[in-house]
């Protein structure tokens, strides 16, 4: 077991280099952020459940033709990665109005909207994340019209499946963000892959019943319970850790 070194430290994870060229291991943090890093504070046990959490999703997704970094879980807290260029874009998908879309178009939150609508932003927290154009994207070389163009389509298709995959356990997919990354291979071949995470830190998800909020907006809005709604989630999807939390302080990747 050899200690490695840190890559990078982000709001809610750590990337730490990897046991082989190519990867990274991701670990991570109770830490909670919101409102672009203004709100700070901790769930516990939360890096535990994102990581079983991302785990199952990634998978599920990998099943029906979506690539993503996911390699393999490591331990409680970690996660084997492929290393990517991430794309400075954030992909909103929403299907319910809520937070941010509400504020800035007047609308009733819980509006179930005609049909999915896609939003972009530029990944910058000292800029506060603002929402781009497809014209933003493409003039400024974040990404070129037929990667948008793939993007977009994979993002819908996640919807589309985890939609269905939330509401057989009882939950509404309201709304998620996704990142997407380039992976090369060896022949300097270039593919886009699902990267960062997928998790109730960056997804709405409401129960299908009461519209009880079982994600990070329990947090920004100071209802309580944020532990027991993301282990709600986790028991809904089958993945609830058994044990308590592994939680090594920095990463012991397994050779």
């Amino acid at each position: 077991m050899n200690r490695r070194r840190q890559v990078y430290e982000g709001k809610a994870k750590v990337l730490f280099e990897g046991p082989e060229p190519g990867t990274l291991v991701q670990y991570f943090k109770d830490d909670a952020t919101a409102f672009n890093n203004q709100k700070k504070g901790t769930i516990t046990g939360k890096g535990v459940l994102n990581n079983h959490i991302s785990e199952y999703i990634m998978l599920r997704l990998e099943e029906i033709g979506i690539p993503t970094h996911f390699v393999r879980r490591l331990n409680m807290r970690e996660q084997l990665i492929r290393e990517v260029e991430i794309i400075p874009v954030e992909v909103i998908i929403r299907n319910t109005a809520a937070g941010s879309i509400c504020k800035r178009l007047g609308i009733v939150e819980g509006t179930v909207l005609p049909r999915a609508l896609i939003e972009f932003s530029y990944k910058d927290d000292d800029l506060g994340d603002p929402l781009v154009g497809e014209e933003h994207i493409t003039t400024f070389g974040w990404a070129t019209h037929q990667e948008l163009e793939d993007i977009t389509s994979m993002s819908f298709r996640i919807n589309d499946y985890l939609c269905g995959l939330f509401m057989g356990i009882g939950i509404k997919l309201i709304d998620f963000k996704v990142e997407f990354g380039r992976v090369y291979e060896d022949d300097h071949q270039m593919h886009l892959v699902l990267a960062d995470e997928f998790s109730p830190d960056n997804c709405r998800l409401w129960d299908v019943e009461t519209n009880e909020k079982l994600d990070k907006d329990r947090f920004r809005r100071e209802l309580g319970g944020e532990a027991e709604a993301y282990q709600e989630v986790a028991r809904r999807l089958g993945v609830l850790p058994e044990s308590g939390p592994g939680d090594p302080k920095g990463s012991e990747a397994v050779q």
